[in-house]
């Protein structure tokens, strides 16, 4: 049976939906319009971060092609270097080498270890950081200095390889000019060292012939006049050794025991005139190469010169230190020290502050010394006592407990 429906429940039911209606409507304008802002703002954030993007963009395209040009400056620049660059990796392998290296060690380097080069390319010299070139090809004596930057961060490091071929003559022939002079000097200077020990010889030889002199007054003359032929014997040596000056008999050398000689050679002389001679060394096993025997001779002169301008009780120090090229070796003394203005001359031949010395000694020690690829230099105050420091290039292959030479005495 059909269920009548009253028409007031309908008039009232409508109207309610239809308000509903309405509301659902401005709902969804209100939040098509919320979203509709929202697009806006998210279009205008697209638009900003576009422009921003195509400026930063723009930037490290600036920046790429700075650091493009950069690089082919860098590269031109390595090209055109006459000096050798060498880069190489945490694990000491040539990571690039520019066209100055390959010409001077020769092809190939870049991916061999550095180590490998200096052993079949680089023949060891006397001079720390200098080498000889070993090449087959290579006709002609060359001389190379490597110098290497501090390992970075990464392990990686720089070398820089020079040719010093033409500026090792230039010196090797200033050197032989300055010899030159300095024998032209020791030529004048010679005449004038010999005529006074030769004409007292001859007075003395002359007396030897007059027969009414007594045999005690005869044998007098005959000790002095003996005497001053050993004085003119031992300036015709030291000349020599003076005119000689290189030392020729490289050997590796261990710093204890050029000291263990010294002492050996040195001390017995210091006891007998009431000394305090100290030895301190601080050497650790380091070596050098050296002319044995000329090194010894150069330091046995510093030795004897601190003697004798020592007094009893004075204290005599031989020292020897190192660092990381060098093996340093002191001669110190309490005497009266140098004059600020006789030192300049110090080491000039025939110069000498004493009345028997021949003036060679300490030129001598220096030619023997430079000699080795050393300096020699001196420290004093008037009233103070002096101080001799010798540098001479360490030997950087040795490890700490090496044999590097025995001690033998010197001869």
């Amino acid at each position: 049976m059909r269920k009548n429906i009253d028409p007031a429940v309908m008039s009232t039911s409508l109207p309610t939906d239809y308000e509903r209606l309405q509301t659902a409507f401005a709902v969804f304008n209100e939040a098509s319009e919320q979203l509709s802002v929202v697009y806006q703002d998210l279009q205008q954030q697209v638009e900003q971060l576009t422009r921003e993007l195509a400026l930063a963009n723009g930037e490290l395209q600036r920046q790429l092609a700075e650091k493009e040009d950069l690089s082919r400056r860098l590269s031109l620049l390595l090209t055109a270097l006459p000096a050798g660059v060498i880069a190489l990796d945490a694990k000491g392998y040539v990571e690039q080498a520019n066209p100055a290296a390959s010409a001077i060690l020769g092809e190939p380097l870049v991916g061999l270890q550095w180590h490998q080069n200096i052993a079949t390319r680089l023949l060891e010299t006397t001079v720390v950081n200098e080498w000889n070139l070993n090449l087959e090809n290579t006709k002609n004596h060359r001389r190379i200095r490597v110098e290497s930057s501090t390992i970075d961060s990464t392990g990686r490091q720089i070398l820089l390889v020079h040719d010093i071929t033409q500026a090792y003559a230039m010196q090797e022939q200033v050197k032989r000019n300055q010899r030159l002079t300095a024998m032209g000097e020791m030529a004048a200077n010679l005449a004038h060292q010999l005529r006074t020990p030769l004409s007292t010889a001859l007075l003395y030889a002359a007396h030897l012939g007059n027969e009414t002199l007594a045999t005690h007054e005869r044998q007098q003359f005959a000790a002095k006049t003996a005497e001053r032929l050993h004085h003119l014997e031992r300036l015709i040596n030291d000349m020599l050794r003076f005119v000689k000056g290189e030392a020729t008999q490289l050997e590796k050398v261990s710093a204890a025991s050029l000291l263990a000689a010294l002492r050996h050679e040195i001390e017995p002389q210091m006891l007998d005139c009431d000394l305090q001679f100290i030895v301190r060394d601080n050497s650790h096993g380091a070596c050098l190469m050296a002319d044995r025997k000329a090194l010894c001779g150069a330091m046995i002169n510093l030795l004897e010169n601190a003697m004798q301008v020592s007094h009893t009780g004075d204290r005599v120090l031989l020292a020897c230190d190192t660092d990381k090229d060098s093996v340093i070796l002191t001669v110190s003394d309490d005497g009266p020290g140098i004059d600020t203005a006789l030192q300049a001359r110090l080491f000039e031949p025939f110069f000498t502050t004493r009345s028997e010395g021949t003036g060679l000694g300490l030129a001598i020690a220096r030619g023997v010394i430079q000699s080795m690829g050393g300096s020699i230099h001196v420290n004093t105050v008037a009233s103070s006592g002096s101080e001799f420091l010798i540098k001479l290039p360490r030997q950087l292959s040795e490890s700490v407990n090496s044999n590097c030479g025995e001690y033998r005495p010197f001869k």
